[in-house]
This record gives C-alpha cells, structure tokens and sequence, in this order.
C-alpha cells in the first residue's frame, strides 16, 4: 500500500513504540513495515493542480478577451465577423467538446482530470456562445441576467443528460449570477434591493438553495446532484452571513468605513448562531457536510471578530503571540484526533 511520507513515518514510529512495549516482537514488526510504503512522489495531485492552474489560466484568457474593446475590434477588422456567427462557431466547438469528452469518459476513463478539463473548455465555450447570442439580438437595455438565465438552462439540460456535476457546479454558480445581476436589475442599479445589499440577499439565497436540495434529496432524478447542490447552497450561505457580519447591512464602503465595528456585533451573532446550529444538526443527524461548515465558519468568524477589535488596540507583539498560541492548542487538539482516527482506521 503506498501512503504519503507523513503517515508512514507515524507507521515507523508506532511501530517500533509497541515493539518497544512488548506488544509486537521484531519479526512482526519487520512484516507490517513491508505491507506498505512512502509515495515518492504524490502525481495524482500534481496532474489535478495543473489541470486545475490551465483551467484558472483559460477562464482569465477569455475574460480577457471579452473586456478588451481594443482587441475584439481589431479581429472585427481583420475578419469582420458578425456576432451570431461568432455565437454559432463557439456553439459547434462547445458540442463537438461535449461529445469527445463524454465519448472519453466511457473509453479512457481513468484520465479524470483531462476529461475534467474538455468539459470545463465546452463550458466556458457554451458562455461564449450565449454571451455574443446576446450581443447580436441584444436590445441594448442592459437586463443581460435574461442571458445568465438561459445558460443555467442549458447548462442543467447538459449535466442532466450527461450526469456530470461540473456542469452542474456551473448551473449553480450562474444561478447565483442570474440572482444577483436580476436583483440589480430590478432595483434599477440601486444598491439595495427590498431594503437588502447583495451580501444579505445571498443569505437568503444560500438557505433558499440549501432547502431545496435537502427537500429533494430523495427525488431519483435530483439524487445525483444532490451533495454538489446542498454543498453550494451552504458555500453561499456561510460566506454571505461572514460578508454581512463584516460589512453589516451598508451598499457602499464609505458608508461602511464611517461606522465601527462594534456595532455590527449583531450580525456577528446571527453568524455565530448559524455556525452552532449547523453543528448540532450535523451531530443530531450524522451530516458531515453541516458540521464540517459549521465548525470551519466558527472559526473564521472567531478569527475575524479578534482581528476586528483587537487590532487596533493591542500591542502587535501581544496580538501575534496570543494568535499563535490559539493556533498551537488547536493544532495539538487535531493532532490528537487525528492520531485516534488514523489508529481506529
């Protein structure tokens, strides 16, 4: 069995602690050690890493294409290219990616990551292609969030027929892209829509989704996406009462920069009690997902709320040695747990 250099290294050590115990004589030990051994080097997590940096790089490289005025114009005068047929192109090659990629999945299956990276390319050539539709039948009234709408539906046709859940990561993410850019929309570019900033509206987002997929999780057709779903919806959820714990309920920075921190301590309430609730309907009710949210965002709102009011008004020397020392003691609380948890295994 190959592990990480880490684990086999407290193999070593427990070996020869309960050699040194009398609990395993030498010729045990010796035939455990030779039952596994250290990767020499981890390239599964190399393969995902890099797949994971092309695919940050090819997102960055077509944004950067759509924003530059300056570039779309001169290829505009070099093939004068009509939006629709721009639309069109991108709308073959998104197909013709879809195909090969699933087509792959059946035959290579075990380049993940590759496949991974067709369908992240088909999906961003699938936005392109909705993107300069747009564009060529746009009216110029700048309610665009119509277009985000369509993609989610495109987008959950082809992770239903498909069953891939990275294209349903997408459904979900332009879900939440339609809901902000349709609230702006709405509140004709006010910074509030029904007397809520975009923090709080995703509060109510997140619990809206994260219901939803509780609610259907024993729906067969829904049953696939479950996890990614309920995982998203608390994604939303988690970070928006983080946001709105530290930014409170205000549409502008320079209003939010004319308050102190103090006052916004009870949203960081309603946060904390978030956090707590979560961890105690994953304990009640097995939910790792819960509970590993709930205790993550604990954190980071203990964390943040000692940077908002400490800060300032202790000596740094003080500030860095008491976070250090928080950060030792749970250190050493999770090595314990970890060494129960690696020994029960």
């Amino acid at each position: 069995m190959k592990i990480d250099q880490e684990k086999s290294d407290f193999l070593d050590e427990m070996l020869e602690h309960w050699q040194q115990e009398n609990l395993l004589t030498p010729t045990e030990v010796e035939r455990l050690k030779t039952s596994y051994e250290a990767k020499s080097f981890d390239w599964r997590r190399l393969a995902q890493y890099s797949f994971w940096i092309a695919m940050a790089c090819g997102v960055i490289s077509l944004g950067a294409l759509l924003i530059d005025n300056k570039f779309l114009n001169y290829l505009r005068t070099l093939y004068n290219t009509p939006d629709g047929v721009i639309s069109l192109l991108s709308a073959v090659a998104a197909g013709f990616l879809y195909k090969l990629s699933f087509k792959r999945k059946k035959t290579l299956p075990m380049q993940v990551f590759s496949n991974d990276a067709l369908i992240f390319t088909a999906v961003m050539l699938t936005a392109n292609a909705i993107a300069y539709m747009g564009k060529a039948i746009g009216k110029g009234d700048g309610h665009f969030s119509i277009l985000i709408l369509l993609s989610v539906f495109i987008y959950a046709v082809l992770a239903y027929i498909f069953k891939s859940r990275l294209i349903w990561i997408f459904v979900l993410i332009s879900l939440g892209a339609w809901f902000g850019t349709e609230t702006g929309y709405l509140s004709r570019d006010n910074l509030y829509f029904l007397g809520m900033n975009y923090p709080l509206r995703f509060v109510f987002f997140g619990l809206a989704l994260t219901l939803i997929s509780l609610s259907l999780k024993k729906v067969k057709a829904f049953s696939f996406f479950y996890d990614t779903t309920y995982i998203c919806g608390m994604i939303y959820l988690f970070i928006s009462l983080w946001l709105i714990s530290v930014f409170g309920n205000f549409g502008t920075l320079d209003k939010w920069y004319g308050i102190k921190q103090i006052s916004l301590f009870y949203w960081a309430i309603i946060s904390a009690v978030a956090c707590v609730t979560s961890i105690f309907v994953g304990l009640k009710f097995r939910d790792d997902i819960a509970r590993e949210f709930g205790i993550t965002f604990l954190f980071i709102n203990l964390y943040t709320r000692y940077f908002e009011y400490f800060w300032d008004s202790w000596h740094k020397a003080l500030f860095f040695s008491v976070l250090a020392g928080s950060f030792w003691l749970i250190g050493r609380r999770a090595e314990k747990i970890w060494n129960v948890e690696f020994l029960k295994k």
